[in-house]
């Protein structure tokens, strides 16, 4: 009995001692865990060299693509209805998420699955689905086209089959990340007088700023490289992903190799940057 509370004040005393005693040790215990991880990892890095070995011997269609206003468009085109997408994923889905990490309703079920419909349809489905509803006669189309708003070969149709592929993405990221936020903490502000409002955006909002982040890239991935939704709705004004299909079938494998060189370099440094930039934002430590 004397030397068990000598045994508790010497963890007391000294808890880096006690505590690093309970860590795992680190590398060699997660080997048999890196090597089947690493054939998925091996997968990807072969898929970029089989692109960029190629293009990196023939550099001049790597210039030729570089200089091509026809890519140059593409790639704005792309990246901007990507970003469109996310900003109203952000607007509409941010408190869908929270609605559905919070609710007790027996119809939240319903709506996830709903949610998560996207991920499971083929895109052809997806893009059907899309064109019927935004087309010049289509449920949405058609009151929308009176307000001067254009589906069919159009901008807002790009951006409209991006959203409806990138829903499950955002929602489900942002989701987990309110799940993740005490509710105790969103009790004592409104204890102190907050409005659910007031409480969502001073204390929620900011500790969920890492998935939202993450949210936002997963769709912005997604949408950018979203094909046959886009083309079934908005042929014109050309996507990236839609050129590179058309190079591939007028100009062969080259052509087409060296543009998507480009995608996968860009794509490479904003997720890099990206990563870098939002390491620290809204971590919530709740191990203590």
């Amino acid at each position: 009995m004397a030397g068990s509370p000598v045994g508790r004040g010497n963890s007391m005393i000294f808890p880096e001692l006690f505590r690093k005693k309970r860590q795992p040790s680190g590398g060699h215990s997660l080997i048999a865990f890196w090597i089947p991880g690493m054939i998925l990892v091996g997968v990807i890095v072969l898929a970029l060299l089989v692109i960029a070995i190629p293009v990196l011997r023939n550099p001049e269609y790597l210039a030729s693509a570089a200089a091509d206003p026809v890519v140059f468009q593409a790639f704005l085109v792309t990246f901007l209805a990507g970003f469109c997408a996310v900003g109203i994923l952000a607007i509409t889905g941010t408190p869908l998420a929270y609605a559905l990490s919070r609710s007790e309703s027996p119809w939240k079920g319903l709506v996830e699955t709903l949610v998560d419909i996207p991920l499971v349809l083929p895109h052809t489905v997806a893009g059907l689905m899309v064109y019927l509803l935004f087309m010049s006669r289509g449920v949405l189309g058609a009151p929308l086209g009176e307000l001067g708003i254009t589906f069919e070969d159009a901008f807002p149709g790009i951006v409209a089959a991006m959203v409806f592929v990138a829903i499950p993405y955002y929602v489900n990221a942002v989701r987990e990340g309110f799940g993740r936020v005490p509710v105790q903490l969103e009790n004592v502000a409104r204890s102190l007088g907050a409005s659910r409002f007031r409480m969502f955006w001073s204390v929620t909002l900011p500790l969920t700023t890492r998935h939202i982040l993450y949210g936002a890239l997963l769709a912005w991935g997604r949408a950018i490289g979203e094909f046959a939704a886009v083309i079934m709705i908005a042929y014109f004004p050309v996507v990236i992903s839609t050129l590179i299909y058309y190079r591939f079938n007028t100009g062969g494998i080259a052509e087409s190799q060296a543009i998507a060189f480009l995608l996968i370099l860009l794509c490479l440094v904003l997720f890099f940057v990206f990563r870098f930039l939002t390491r620290r934002a809204g971590v919530y430590d709740d191990r203590s």
